[in-house]
């Protein structure tokens, strides 16, 4: 297993139910186990097992919940907690 963090700047953060809908919908994705959306910065952090989901897929998730991902930045190995 490979733990990955995907960094994914968003559009169309308004409130912080916006924050918390967008945690929720990661936290339950397949292979994610940590999530924290920054809502001054527009950013959602998610670690997350690749073997399962990809940065993409989670991606897909907050388009669908009709935020714009304007990018996506994946980092390697994220170190044990």
């Amino acid at each position: 297993m490979t733990t990955k963090r995907a960094i994914l700047q968003l559009d169309g953060l308004t409130c912080p139910s916006c924050m918390t809908k967008i945690e929720s919908a990661l936290a339950h994705q397949p292979g994610v186990e940590k999530v924290k959306v920054l809502f001054n910065a527009s950013k959602a952090k998610a670690d997350f097992d690749d073997s399962k989901v990809s940065a993409e897929e989670l991606g897909q998730v907050v388009d669908k919940l009709g935020y714009e991902v304007k990018k996506i930045k994946v980092k390697d190995e994220v170190a044990a907690k």
